[in-house]
């Protein structure tokens, strides 16, 4: 089993991130880091972007990180929330961590509500951080 963290390059998505690693050492398994992009990804762009995911992800875990983590990078086609829970299912994941950001009524109406989806449709616990 592994914690899967749904990773997302912000300052919720840190603190999502952190917590998710401490959640990891804590229960003895491994980081699955899952990331997915709002556009379509080349063959060249893909790896580049890749690497930049995992440079963000050491950068805020730091060099001496006591979890092992891997990167699932995966192009959106439809919906991001569906998706991640595909892919949380996909790693075995054991908990969700997902960072969740204030949206006005209207934001959410217009453009629906990613963490919604994952809390409704995950088959495992989800952990919601926000920003303090």
């Amino acid at each position: 089993m592994t914690v899967a963290l749904a990773h997302q390059v912000s300052p919720t998505g840190r603190i999502a991130l952190t917590l998710a690693a401490t959640e990891a050492q804590y229960r003895g398994t491994g980081l699955a880091v899952l990331h997915v992009t709002e556009s379509a990804l080349d063959a060249d762009t893909t790896d580049a972007y890749r690497a930049g995911v995992a440079d963000e992800i050491e950068r805020v875990l730091g060099q001496d990180a006591e979890v092992d983590w891997d990167l699932h990078l995966q192009s959106s086609g439809l919906d991001v929330g569906e998706q991640l829970v595909a892919l949380t299912n996909k790693v075995g994941a054991e908990l969700l961590v997902i960072g969740a950001r204030r949206r006005s009524p209207v934001g959410k109406a217009f453009l629906g509500s990613v963490t919604q989806t994952i809390i409704l449709n995950a088959d495992v616990p989800v952990l919601v951080v926000k920003t303090p």
